[in-house]
């Protein structure tokens, strides 16, 4: 299981690492390795949370992730989309904006492709933080059955029940952080609205759709409200029916959007280790991006997150610790050390304690009878 599960990315490791030592020596090989490392260590929550959703989407759906999705994640968000911010904020065209990458300024450097990039985080966290912000509210505003910081969790979902807690959560988690930005106040309350305005409209796109279309599969919901409905209890870990067709489509927008969320901070983390767009690109792309998916499809054939029950507790609240991290970023810089860290630590402990649950049930479970004769 984990050759057939791994075995694409770990060959696609070696090819990368190959391929940078041939581009730009034994540094380039070694630094190639540290980015998939560290792009691996900040989204394994990303993974958890991926697989949740994965495994409500039907086979077609799943594959178009791991083959459109993989495409999206790697050239779409960790070339593309620097490429895309250096070019709107420092006014350059496309053929500008690859040259100025082509360059490797230092990041020290004025007007160079990483300093330029570096320039626009406050809007980038401010965007990706208070996405992921609400995917963590909403999961922890929610009364659920199971829980595993019972002291927090709880009252936590006592205070969900009133109406819209967790927008006036996030709206005053936004106003500190721009209120704190001295400068960039305004763009950081603009990226910051937006990223709101995303989660609202990835989550109720659905009722966009008509879903009366005969031509859709027959999973899909009966009503553009089911499927609203449908796409909050997924985004907050609610077990329903697998899902396809064009709520399976939502679904997919929803991963995508998550990724890229989840990737800003190793994208710009990654000009602190080196400027050069090709390392990043083998590093952060093909590495981080291949084992992420890897570990996603993993969780998803083994019923992982079945049989550690406290799993998605721990990937959210990786993801909240990630969302106010970024928020943090805006005004202090956070190492990506500790940023990864801290993802892992949080996971790390929710496995150990599914792992003590599951010990203490199988102990406490009854034991057959055994009948003599």
């Amino acid at each position: 299981m984990f050759l057939k599960t791994f075995g694409w990315s770990l060959a696609i490791t070696v090819i990368a690492i190959a391929v940078a030592f041939v581009y730009g020596g034994p540094s380039a090989a070694a630094i190639t390795l540290i980015l998939g490392v560290l792009e691996v260590s900040l989204s394994f929550d990303n993974a958890v949370v991926n697989a949740r959703i994965l495994e409500r989407m039907s086979p077609f759906w799943q594959k178009m992730f791991l083959t459109v999705g993989i495409v999206i994640a790697v050239f779409g968000m960790r070339v593309l989309f620097p490429l895309l911010i250096v070019a709107v904020t420092a006014n350059l065209n496309p053929v500008q904006a690859i040259t100025l990458a082509l360059e490797k300024g230092s990041i020290d450097e004025p007007g160079s492709y990483a300093y330029v990039l570096h320039a626009a985080h406050p809007q980038i966290a401010a965007f990706g933080g208070m996405f992921l912000l609400m995917i963590f509210l909403d999961f922890m505003f929610e009364d659920r059955d199971i829980r595993w910081l019972t002291w927090l969790e709880k009252p936590l979902a006592f205070v969900g029940k009133l109406p819209m807690v967790n927008v006036v959560v996030a709206l005053a988690a936004l106003a500190v952080a721009a209120t704190s930005s001295g400068d960039h106040q305004s763009v950081v309350l603009i990226a910051g609205i937006a990223g709101l305005i995303t989660y609202f409209l990835v989550t109720g796109l659905g009722g966009l759709f008509d879903v009366g279309d005969p031509d859709d599969d027959g999973n899909a919901l009966d009503s553009s409200d089911h499927m609203v409905a449908e796409a909050d209890r997924i985004a907050r870990g609610k077990r329903v029916g697998q899902v396809a067709g064009r709520a399976a489509f939502l679904l997919f927008l929803y991963l995508e959007v998550i990724d890229a969320s989840f990737s800003f901070d190793g994208v710009i983390g990654a000009f602190a280790i080196t400027a050069d767009p090709i390392i990043i690109a083998l590093g952060l792309g093909l590495i981080g991006a291949l084992f992420v998916r890897s570990l996603t499809v993993f969780l998803v054939r083994q019923g992982t997150l079945d049989e550690y029950q406290y799993l998605d507790h721990g990937a959210h609240w990786a993801i909240g610790a990630l969302a106010i991290i970024l928020l943090v970023t805006i005004t202090t810089e956070v190492n990506e050390v500790v940023t990864g860290l801290v993802g892992v630590v949080l996971i790390l402990a929710a496995f150990i304690s599914s792992v003590v649950r599951n010990r203490r049930a199988a102990a406490e479970a009854p034991q057959p009878v055994s009948v003599s004769h």
